[in-house]
């Protein structure tokens, strides 16, 4: 929803205030760095005892220790940010149009929607464990439409101001951790007793937590530094162009989200219970299937992007700044999607280090570059660096990966679960834009990259054995289902 109605928030508020909105999104990840890593080591511990009978009382123990500690951080982060709101809103951002009172206005209401939506994250990470995903996703697709159609309404009927739409934020961050806290106490077991908080319980998970905050501190240095060096650099209105880009790149994770929340959970119980077989085919199937999901997407919006933001956002200036952007920023995003399911099996085994000293060398590396390619050549700068960050991953981290973890399953993944759809996604979707004729009409232009969309995700199920084979078999059950 949120990006459906980016075109619209700009059109009420103009692209500088929705600059604010992409500083909003900045500190969400930013402030990542607190979490500790305690909803990935709810994530996992929920999923260990869910197969394990007689867990209850320490499943609720469990979510009350980490919980109350997850709820400190959220109270800390948003006295912090109102605290900060004058020094940011004066010293940080480089406004043109806004007024600073309406910057300080609107970081302090991004304070205290902060503190609201972060223990979301804790407990959504709860439900995943559980393997509560359809009552998870039920809740969040629901309040993102309030959220997004809420907001739409808020700046069109009542006030087109950053500091409306922020107030909406915070309603709608408060009913939906109301909501997944809620879920997560009623899925679990019951117990006679009471939850308590159990110092315990954080000595037996503080290995596998620091492990996770390790790895979450250095992912944000490499995934936020382009942002925050570009919001203290460019102009707000500047920034507001690379913020939508990155909007666009990041609903790739839309598509892979889902299938990490599924899978990960499950190939933490696979791991328990030591079924290696299991464990490789659910691997490998996961893995086409994300590679079906993400590339033939991501391929297309990384040819069509000029195209697509136009009939997107309605705005020449707008696709202008932005397309190339998106390209980049689109490809480095599909890579990084790919590694997504080989970093939940190192998880699932708790094998943190990895990605530690990875993403370690990777920020002695690319941080500076960061620097040195934002100050010679701006926003296209940071997204070059991002496009080799996350090619690294895939050239050098799943060999090291798979050194440990599975080992003859190196090449099934580089071949079958994503060099296959890969070649399709690049052929199909490029031949397409090659082929594109110059002279198509908007509703023509639309109708065309839809064909070739379908096309390329066509070419891309049917180069990967278990996507083919699980389309076959639906294929059938329809047809015995209509009599066929």
């Amino acid at each position: 929803m949120s990006f459906i109605f980016i075109p619209i928030y700009i059109y009420f508020m103009g692209i500088e205030a929705y600059g604010l909105v992409g500083f909003f999104a900045t500190l969400l990840s930013v402030f990542v760095l607190l979490e500790m890593g305690l909803s990935s080591t709810l994530n996992r511990e929920l999923a260990k005892l869910s197969v394990q009978p007689g867990c209850g009382q320490q499943m609720r123990n469990l979510v009350r220790t980490l919980g109350l500690i997850y709820w400190a951080v959220a109270v800390l982060i948003a006295v912090v940010v109102i605290a900060l709101s004058t020094y940011l809103s004066q010293r940080w951002v480089r406004v043109e149009n806004l007024s600073p009172e309406t910057v300080r206005q609107a970081v302090l209401l991004m304070g205290i929607a902060i503190g609201l939506q972060w223990p979301a994250g804790f407990y959504s990470g709860g439900l995943m464990g559980l393997q509560r995903q359809v009552l998870l996703n039920v809740i969040n697709s629901a309040l993102a439409t309030l959220r997004g159609g809420g907001a739409i309404l808020i700046l069109w009927l009542i006030s087109p101001t950053i500091q409306a739409f922020f107030i909406w934020q915070i309603i709608i961050s408060g009913m939906q951790t109301l909501l997944l806290g809620a879920a997560l106490w009623r899925g679990m077991p019951e117990s006679k007793e009471k939850a308590s908080f159990q110092m315990g319980i954080l000595r037996e998970v503080w290995r596998f937590a620091t492990g996770m905050f390790g790895i979450s501190f250095l992912g944000i240095l490499l995934t936020q530094t382009d942002k925050i060096l570009l919001s203290r650099m460019l102009s707000l209105e500047m920034f507001g162009y690379y913020s939508l880009a990155g909007v666009v790149s990041m609903s790739l994770y839309r598509l892979a989200a889902p299938l990490f929340i599924s899978v990960y959970p499950r190939l933490t119980q696979l791991v328990t219970v030591n079924d290696q077989v299991a464990l490789k085919t659910l691997y490998h199937q996961s893995c086409q299937l994300m590679s079906v999901m993400i590339l033939p997407a991501a391929m297309v919006l990384a040819f069509f992007s000029e195209s697509i933001l136009l009939l997107w956002t309605q705005n020449s200036v707008t696709t202008e700044q932005t397309h190339v952007l998106v390209s980049l920023l689109v490809i480095g995003t599909a890579l990084s999607g790919l590694m997504n399911l080989p970093y939940a099996l190192q998880l699932a085994h708790g094998w943190t280090k990895l990605s530690f000293y990875v993403n370690l060398a990777s920020v002695i590396v690319l941080v500076p570059l960061i620097f040195f390619m934002v100050k010679h050549f701006g926003a296209i700068g940071a997204a070059i660096v991002w496009v080799t960050l996350n090619l690294g991953y895939v050239l050098i981290t799943i060999q090291l990966m798979h050194r440990r973890l599975i080992p003859k399953e190196k090449w099934s993944w580089y071949y079958q679960d994503v060099g296959i759809p890969m070649t399709a996604a690049v052929f199909i979707s490029g031949t397409g834009r090659f082929l594109m004729a110059a002279d198509l009409s908007s509703g023509g232009l639309f109708f065309y990259i839809v064909l070739v969309s379908i096309m390329t995700q066509c070419g891309a199920i049917f180069g990967t054995p278990a996507t083919r084979i699980l389309c076959k078999r639906k294929i059938a059950q329809i047809h015995n289902y209509l009599g066929v």
